[in-house]
């Protein structure tokens, strides 16, 4: 009996976490769609923010090429570059990146980049750190990324990129390093991979999905400011 009895209710766990699963799963399904647009969106306006439109005459989210640097940007997936041009002449470029080893995992970066390979400018697009204290990576909670507007890499051993625990010039936050350090790493790395295939950046031809042209036109994206 109690065997019998054991075997009923392991069949009905099974049968309720079956269905669960595939209520999350549907539920997944149905909304990776939507999370995704607002991404891309998201995304849109911090391109329009890292190099402003009276920088550049062409579409950036146009000319845009696919690329993959594990070493540099972070992970094994490509990543997009979008390339800044004023009559035909190269601006700048704003390029995809993440830093793997932040505190709760994979934080996903763009960085812009004028032509002589100065930092822009940075936003973190997506990232999953411990609120009110590696947050403060987000311009919603605080200015820190701002550090990183008009700053320059002067080799790969330029000790100034750094939190300043390390010796560098960048704040870390109280109580939380991790998380800037990790950032600064990933934003330095990502100036590098642009100083070492800047050639093969901008010469390269447009090949990305076309998935922001459709974003761009529809409603304005709130500020991340």
């Amino acid at each position: 009996m109690i065997v019998n009895y054991m075997g009923k209710n392991g069949a009905i766990l099974a049968a309720f976490a079956l269905v669960t699963t595939g209520l999350i799963a549907l539920t997944y399904e149905g909304t990776k769609e939507r999370i995704q647009y607002a991404q891309e969106k998201q995304l849109l306006s911090v391109l329009n923010k890292l190099v402003p439109e009276d920088k550049h005459d062409n579409e950036l989210h146009l000319d845009c090429l696919v690329v993959n640097s594990p070493e540099f940007l972070g992970s094994n997936a490509d990543k997009r570059v979008f390339r800044a041009r004023m009559n035909e002449e190269n601006v700048a470029a704003v390029i995809e990146t993440s830093a793997p080893n932040g505190y709760s995992g994979e934080i996903k970066m763009v960085v812009a980049v004028d032509y002589s390979g100065k930092s822009l400018g940075a936003r973190v697009i997506e990232h999953k750190e411990t609120p009110g204290l590696g947050d403060k990576i987000d311009t919603r909670i605080s200015d820190w990324i701002l550090s990183f507007n008009n700053v320059a890499l002067t080799s790969e051993n330029d000790n100034r990129w750094k939190v300043k625990k390390d010796g560098g010039q960048f704040d870390q936050f109280t109580g939380a390093t991790i998380t800037p350090r990790a950032v600064v790493q990933a934003v330095k790395n990502t100036l590098i991979y642009y100083k070492e295939n800047r050639d093969m950046i901008f010469s390269s031809a447009s090949n990305c999905p076309s998935s922001l042209e459709s974003t761009s036109s529809e409603t304005e994206v709130p500020s991340d400011e």
